[in-house]
């Protein structure tokens, strides 16, 4: 008999051979349905694998993220056996689950896909499934798994095999298609009712431009047609608030091949966005006692060697910049911590004289694949709202609260009122990809989890998504569709000081390394842009809109009251512009609704005799008639209201 462990702290005895599906059944019929895959000691495996020995179980289904990533990954596998049948030779690279749902790259040869073959390959994915074929896992060897794939001609699953240790290779099976898989699966396909093909494009096999470009085929799938039907409505609100779309529509940004893909360009009611959110944090951080500094674009190789980062992503990843001087080697700066810690080193430090807070909004510069870039969630050169305290040890858990706290004002002045916080951590069964000692990174994560139980933060940990350098907290949050975002970041770091020799004396007089928190509560100015738009739907807060108030005369007999209103308005610093075009007051109204500016002010004979103005709110309609010193004070509330601490 073996003890099975469950999320509640029960413990069940089966006898070994037990399996997942065979302890949901002795719960309940009703579980037992729901089952899609279950980890074993924090593993992700089959819910219908043999448990043999003593462990802690946990059921995933579709209400759990392991359980979605299951169900899609399955779905993967089933699609791709619909396009091998649909299209017989066709060679298979990698066909994972993704956040919203899975994609297969394929390589079809000559052939193109065309929309209309996605629709066949929905129909046979569809026809699949309802054979509830199961899943079944095979362990093979090396030679065996080469043999089947030299024998089918696809040589990216002899590329994939290549890369693994004999005795750790298997394979799974539904229906008439077999593939390279570590799983898990889902029991049956039969859990699969409801199918979508949503997108192709391309993708280099391994991201690499040198290599052949492949069709990538997206598609997502349900339990229930009604998720379905729910997800593609969703869909169609995404498109409307794509911060593309929105980014050219209200002005704010641009893109020029010229001037390079991944590169944007900030146009002027864009760049005074940026700068309100700059100014806005900028202002939190002073009065939290963070010291502004600013460190150039560029730096020396020898910088970056220092700090792990040349090491860890190679010679190829930043642009060497050449200088007439043989020898003297450059690169465009990736990150600012490595500068931040130069300047820590300027002068010496007490332990009095720590903590010290270094705050830069530092535009850095990552090479990403041009079939990555996306507007400006995904680019090459980008702005962070970065800063680096350094720290006694003692102080690592306050300062950590605090900057959780800086994070959670941001995202409640900015309406981000559903998120989580991610406790990213080292994959232990890997840990050569991290520089720095075992122990302190012991220390560093157990910060953390100190740090936000003591905030009380809902939080999950996630193995593997830690930096290279050391663990982090990410916040995730959920925009007002249900997309999840990472947004802000915080990391603690002993490695740095360590590579550095960064120091500060004690109360003993000893010399001792400083801590470094590393923390972004935007992550990027691009980025958080980005998701602010698409979060409310290009319709800004009142305090970040470009235009807070538009004033609109119905005829030019009162276009002069009409910039008199406006004039006093800026007297207060309140963003006011008056629209003078001879069209009719319909127009306009309509014109300024599509603009997305707050607040409307319509002047008329009343208005102008009354010294008043009539009120109208973006998406509200009419608020009735106010005084301008009235009208002037609901502005100056609404935006205080969400901007003081």
């Amino acid at each position: 008999m073996i003890h099975i462990t469950l999320p509640d702290g029960s413990v069940r005895d089966y006898e070994a051979g037990v399996s997942a599906l065979d302890v949901a059944k002795s719960i309940s019929e009703g579980l037992a349905r729901k089952v899609l895959a279950a980890e074993v000691n924090g593993a992700a495996v089959d819910a219908f694998g043999p448990i043999n020995n003593d462990a802690s179980l946990k059921l995933l289904t579709w209400d759990n993220d392991g359980g979605k990533s299951t169900f899609w990954h399955s779905s993967a596998h089933l699609m791709a056996e619909a396009i091998e049948d649909i299209f017989p030779g066709t060679k298979f690279g990698i066909g994972p689950a993704i956040e919203t749902g899975f994609y297969y790259d394929i390589d079809l040869g000559d052939r193109k896909i065309e929309e209309e073959d996605l629709r066949k390959i929905e129909k046979k994915f569809k026809e699949l499934a309802s054979k509830k074929e199961q899943y079944k896992r095979t362990e093979v060897s090396k030679a065996d798994a080469i043999k089947y794939f030299t024998e089918k001609g696809d040589q990216y699953k002899l590329e994939l095999i290549d890369g693994l240790e004999d005795g750790k290779i298997s394979f799974y099976q539904q229906g008439n298609f077999t593939d390279l898989c570590r799983g898990p699966h889902i029991p049956n396909t039969g859990f699969i009712k409801a199918i979508k093909l949503t997108n192709i494009a391309g993708a280099y096999w391994r991201g690499d431009e040198k290599n052949k470009m492949l069709t990538r085929i997206y598609g997502v799938t349900f339990p229930a047609q009604k998720e379905l039907d729910e997800y593609l409505l969703m869909l169609e609100e995404a498109k409307k608030r794509d911060h593309r779309k929105l980014g050219k529509e209200l002005e704010l940004f641009a893109f020029s091949e010229k001037v390079g893909s991944g590169l944007p360009l900030w146009l002027p009611k864009g760049a005074m966005l940026r700068q309100r959110l700059q100014d806005f944090l900028q202002k939190a951080q002073l009065e939290s006692g963070y010291l502004p500094v600013i460190t150039p674009h560029i730096g020396n190789i020898n910088l970056y060697k220092t700090s792990g980062h040349y090491e860890k992503y190679g010679a190829d990843s930043f642009q060497s910049i050449k200088t007439p001087h043989e020898g003297e080697e450059f690169f465009l700066k990736p990150m600012n911590c490595p500068h931040h810690c130069e300047i820590y080193k300027t002068s010496p430090k007490s332990y009095k004289d720590l903590p010290v807070r270094f705050a830069e909004f530092g535009t850095v510069y990552r090479y990403e694949q041009a079939g990555e870039l996306h507007g400006l969630t995904r680019v090459r050169g980008f702005t962070q709202d970065d800063a680096h305290l350094f720290c006694r040890p003692d102080q690592v858990k306050d300062e950590f609260k605090k900057v959780i706290d800086l994070v959670l004002y941001v995202f409640k002045s900015l309406g981000f009122t559903e998120y989580t916080a991610q406790i990213s951590l080292r994959d232990y069964s890997n840990l050569s990809k991290y520089i720095g000692d075992t122990h302190n990174w012991d220390i560093a994560e157990n910060a953390i989890r100190e740090a936000t139980a003591e905030k009380g933060l809902v939080t999950v940990e996630e193995e593997g998504e830690a930096a290279f350098y050391g663990p982090k907290l990410d916040f995730m949050v959920r925009d007002a569709i249900g997309r999840k975002w990472q947004l802000g970041t915080i990391q603690v770091d002993y490695n740095l000081p360590e590579r550095f020799e960064l120091e500060y004396v004690d109360s003993d007089n000893t010399r001792k390394r400083p801590v470094m928190i590393h923390r972004a509560p935007f992550g990027s100015m691009e980025r958080f842009v980005a998701v602010l738009l698409e979060h409310c739907g290009g319709n800004l807060p009142l305090w970040l809109a470009p235009t807070q108030v538009k004033v609109l005369p119905i005829s030019d007999k009162f276009l002069s009251y009409a910039k008199e209103v406006e004039a006093e308005l800026k007297k207060l610093d309140i963003r006011a512009e008056t629209d003078e075009r001879h069209e009719k007051i319909g127009k306009l109204i309509r014109d300024t609704e599509l603009e997305k500016v707050p607040y409307m002010l319509i002047i008329g004979e009343k208005e102008m005799n009354d010294r008043s103005v009539a009120v109208r709110r973006h998406g509200q309609g009419d608020l009735g008639v106010e005084s301008i010193a009235d009208f002037a004070m609901r502005v100056i509330k609404e935006v205080s209201e969400k901007t003081d601490k």
